[in-house]
């Protein structure tokens, strides 16, 4: 009975070593950095630096182009004051149908039409310029 109880101890054992073998072999490849899960976990950390860098250079843009758009406005509030100064302004011109009315021609000028008169050059002024 000891006899078999220790064939049993040492194929028990002698399993282990194999499984142990064969874990052994898949940890290595595992932790290959060129082939295995190493190596995906070292591009994904390099992507992860990269992706904060650009992180880091969207943020300065987005602070730049706050403060650019902060002092447009405040550019463009002062220019809506002028404007508004300028169209309350406007309410102390004359109507404009005042100006249309005495603007109107008499029943005389009605009738006159523009008459256009082209002349050609005399030939020796373009011979001087030559």
């Amino acid at each position: 009975m000891e006899i078999i109880a220790d064939i049993l101890l040492v194929a028990g054992s002698f399993g282990a070593a194999i499984y142990c073998y064969v874990l052994a072999g898949r940890l290595k490849r595992f932790t290959t950095l060129e082939t295995g899960m190493g190596g995906a976990i070292a591009v994904l950390s390099a992507q992860v630096d990269d992706m904060t860098t650009a992180l880091q250079n969207a943020q300065g843009a987005a602070v730049g182009s706050a403060s650019n758009l902060e002092s447009l406005t405040v550019r463009a509030e002062a220019v809506a004051k002028r404007l508004e100064l300028l169209v309350a302004s406007l309410h102390d011109l004359p109507d404009p149908a005042e100006k249309v009315a005495a603007a109107e021609p008499g029943p005389d000028e009605v009738d006159r039409r523009f008459r256009v008169v082209r002349r050609r050059s005399s030939r020796q002024s373009m011979e001087a310029a030559e």
